[in-house]
């Protein structure tokens, strides 16, 4: 074990005989908090070790997502601290531009205004406000969870500190020609009215229509199919494939597009399928993407007919229109020319939409700046590939390339009022000028800044540097960059964690911004389907942690986090982690109140009894196990061998087996008193980083000494003792069997029995005390007659249960479970038996029948041995 350097002061007050989460951990974490355990310093000589919280929005509240990460980005950290690691988790939040910007829009409609009616720097300052009054609700439910953050380096993606850092990036892109300026297909919510990237877009599949229309008259008439017939008014060719036989004659011509007078060319084009549909698709370049392309290999006007909002813009009937109210108008205007030759409602496509407003995209041929990904994805990928950083699980590394290595150019500009404006000025004379941190913006008449504002996902991307203090060359950067991990979810790997990859290469020398990328699943309901508000699982944690206590939480989410994989989580699991902080706190004080303590060398092993060899053999193993699934990220199997070892090993082993000694006294009892406390010292220090609270209140009355937050990490000491374990093990195979026999025959736990035990032979003649208080027998008595025996690893525990249970009651309770586990038996033989069943059964119905056999099989076994050791009439 390691030795801790703390101080004690140990006059131990005794621990309440209730643990109450809610009186102690508002109470500790400030406690923590003013003592300064959580804050980084880049003058220490430590090692560093770094994790950045993914920024949460400014928007929101935490919810049990937020609660996820969080515990398992603490737990790595406390971890890292009581290892002796100069350790940082940077906190700070987000600026979210559409969520916030909709959210106080959202406020300013109640008041009947809007943000045109204040103007822009008027609009800008109330969102601002906003922040400033509503920004510290995460802050205080990271408190509740007990987030061991340095609150001092809080930071904030619009601080004065990161804007200069998003400023200096855009100019040094800029100037390398890696950010342009273009006109494309860009992905516009009608509803936010802004551009939005590639990956903020969320498809689904919707009920729509397919209408077939025909363009043109007799020969020369071309079939095209859409599911969108408003665009058809902004449609500047018709194109089908160059070896399509079927239109080869057309080629080249032109045709009318109904309802609009105008005559457009039938092109040829590769990129049209003969084989879907007719072979011949309508060309809109300025309201599809794949049109777009089409129109710039053919030189094709873009012809835009509908507004920002979704509103029809061409001259004639339809003009003023919603798109969708304009879809049915021009369907039934068709229709009236007899030019609709199919219809086929509903018809299920998948349809993009607004990730933030749930609005459809509409596909829009606009100006903005772009981010040439290229060979900035180039360096992302391979720096995974290149073994510089790795992803875990590693079977996420696949996803992790099939983003990177085929990046599309990324629209940066929103058209928004609250982000980071674009940094570029236009003059009278069409000049364009960017403009550095360090730079005097242009000035004169004519000269304006860009309206628009940089992507949110811009900004967060230069996350692990940018809040050290970059583009200076900081101490904080110096000392804690690279991160050494970084946790988040493998739903953001594509938004966040590749523009993170991508920009920290570039922006610093060509080193990746981690050393690790760990990925989690995501939080799903007990019965792993997604938590939602509409669909009513949704649940704040915040009700969890008052019914049950943060520990309570933050142990049932690491029990269930595997790497990579959805968690799911209930109500009642979280009851179960509630009971296991009472079992801690329970058990430690009846330790406590029996002495346990860690005064004094531990003693030498040939003072130790076998019951206290065991304990320590098995605490050591233990330490290990759990060191190395921390190193792995195995939060669950970490969680659940703590869980077992302390519920199982400690509490309901070798206290109930110590306790005996305890009441003996004497020199054993003291031995066993120092390695009691020794094996509660390093178990709590072992659950610190999952359940900070009640194992801090645990640990600090148990040894007196100032915090475990900055405890010594414990070590593997390398004590093994095989033959101690083993021994233990013998005695657990005893009294587990007993038990199960009692429980058989109906024996009520605490219920008391005479018995009889023949230990001669066996390791176990020490531990017969110890073995009778678990298993409730009383000594044999001049009366005593045995009515059940039972050999179990090398020993015979005789018992007489005359006078304990109504024999003939039980006889024929346990010949009535013969009977029905026979017939279960015959009936499952019989079906596995008939030739015919088996030919059209299908593998799992056949699966289960066996499986029933097999159980009727060992029920069968099980009760026949129960009736033979009944007591004889």
């Amino acid at each position: 074990m390691t030795e801790n350097t703390q101080q004690s002061t140990h006059s131990a007050p005794e621990l309440p005989t209730q643990y109450t989460p809610a009186d102690v951990e508002g109470p500790l974490y400030e406690r923590w908090v003013e003592r300064g355990y959580f804050e980084a310093d880049e003058k220490s000589e430590k090692p560093p070790y770094t994790i950045v919280i993914p920024p949460p929005n400014v928007t929101g509240s935490l919810h049990l997502g937020h609660a996820f990460e969080h515990t398992l980005i603490d737990a790595l950290t406390r971890r890292k601290r009581m290892q002796g690691f100069e350790t940082l988790w940077q906190p700070g939040m987000d600026h979210a531009g559409i969520a916030t910007q909709n959210v106080v829009e959202r406020e300013l409609a109640k008041e009947g205004v809007s943000r045109h009616d204040l103007g822009r720097e008027a609009f800008v300052e109330r969102v601002w406000q906003w922040k400033n009054e509503s920004g510290g609700q995460i802050s205080g439910q990271m408190r509740r969870l007990g987030d061991g953050v340095a609150w001092s380096r809080e930071r904030f993606t619009m601080d004065e500190g990161l804007t200069k850092a998003v400023q200096t990036i855009f100019k040094r892109l800029y100037d390398d020609e890696l950010i342009y300026r273009a006109e494309r297909i860009i992905n516009w919510c009608p509803r936010c009215l802004t551009a939005i990237s590639d990956i903020e877009v969320e498809y689904q599949d919707d009920d729509g229509e397919l209408v077939s229309i025909r363009y043109g008259e007799g020969d020369s008439s071309i079939v095209v199919a859409t599911t969108r017939a408003e665009t058809m008014l902004g449609d500047t060719a018709v194109a089908v494939h160059p070896e399509d036989e079927r239109y080869a004659h057309l080629v080249g011509t032109e045709i009318e597009l109904p309802l609009t007078g105008r005559r457009i060319p039938v092109v040829a084009d590769e990129h049209v399928d003969p084989e879907f549909g007719t072979g011949a698709v309508k060309v809109t370049p300025a309201h599809d993407p794949n049109d777009f392309e089409i129109g710039r290999r053919h030189d094709l006007p873009n012809l835009a007919v509908l507004d920002e909002r979704g509103v029809i813009t061409a001259h004639g009937p339809f003009q003023g229109l919603d798109r969708f109210e304009a879809r049915s108008a021009i369907v039934g205007a068709l229709r009236a020319e007899g030019r609709i030759v199919a219809e086929k409602r509903p018809y299920t496509h998948s349809v993009g939409h607004c990730s933030r407003c749930k609005t459809t995209i509409e596909p829009r041929l606009s100006m903005q700046w772009w981010v040439k990904v290229g060979p900035l994805a180039q360096a992302a990928g391979d720096a995974v590939r290149d073994g510089k950083v790795a992803i875990h699980p590693k079977e996420m590394e696949s996803r992790y390339f099939g983003w990177v290595d085929n990046l599309h150019d990324w629209c940066i500009s929103r058209q928004l009022w609250w982000g980071h404006r674009i940094p570029v000025w236009y003059g009278p004379n069409g000049e364009v000028v960017c403009v550095g941190p360090d730079d005097e913006a242009p000035t004169g008449e004519g000269w304006t800044q860009d309206t628009d504002v940089l992507d949110t996902w811009f900004s967060s991307g230069l996350w692990p540097f940018s809040t050290l203090g970059w583009p200076e060359q900081t101490p904080s950067v110096e000392k804690f960059y690279p991160n050494s991990v970084l946790v988040t979810g493998y739903d953001i790997l594509f938004f966040w964690v590749a523009r993170m990859m991508m920009f920290g290469i570039y922006a610093m020398d060509g080193t990746p911004p981690f050393h690790t990328i760990a990925l989690h699943g995501m939080v799903r309901d007990q019965f792993g389907k997604k938590m939602s508000k509409s669909f009513g699982n949704a649940v704040n944690p915040l009700d969890w942690m008052e019914a049950y206590g943060a520990d309570a939480v933050r142990f049932t989410l690491a029990r269930g986090a595997n790497p990579g994989v959805d968690v799911p989580i209930g109500e009642d699991w979280v009851q179960g982690s509630r009971n296991f902080a009472n079992k801690i706190w329970n058990a430690t004080r009846f330790a406590m109140m029996n002495g346990a303590t860690i005064e004094g060398e531990l003693p030498a092993a040939e003072q130790l009894s076998a019951t206290d060899r065991w304990i320590l053999s098995r605490l050591n193993s233990v330490v290990a196990e759990v060191d190395a699934y921390y190193d792995d990220y195995q939060f669950a199997k970490l969680s659940d061998t703590l869980f077992h070892f302390a519920w199982d090993e400690v509490f309901d082993w070798y206290v109930e087996l110590s306790k005996t000694t305890f009441m003996a006294g004497g020199p054993a009892a003291e031995v066993s008193r120092r390695v009691l406390g020794e094996v509660l010292d390093v178990t709590l220090r072992l659950l610190h980083p999952i359940v900070p609270f009640v194992t801090e209140t645990l640990w600090t009355t148990l040894t007196g000494r100032e915090s475990v937050v900055i405890a010594e990490w414990p070590g593997d000491s390398g004590f093994r003792d095989a033959a101690a374990e083993q021994e233990i093990g013998l005695v657990q195979q005893v009294v587990t069997e007993v038990r199960r026999f009692r429980s058989d025959q109906g024996l009520q736990p605490g219920q008391k029995v005479p018995a009889r035990l023949d230990l001669s032979g066996t390791a176990l003649a020490a531990h017969e005390a110890g073995m009778r208080s678990l298993l409730r027998l009383q000594p044999a008595g001049d009366d005593f007659s045995a009515t059940a025996s039972l050999p179990v690893a090398g020993a015979t525990v005789a018992l007489d249960l005359s006078g304990a249970i109504d024999v003939e009651a039980e006889r024929k309770r346990l010949t009535k479970d013969l009977a029905a586990a026979e017939k279960e038996k015959a009936q499952a033989n019989g079906k596995l038996g008939n030739e015919a069943f088996l030919a059209k059964a299908p593998e799992k119905v056949v699966d289960k029948i066996r499986g029933r056999l097999e159980a009727a099989e060992a029920d069968i076994v099980r009760i026949t041995a129960q009736l033979a050791a009944l007591p004889q009439a």
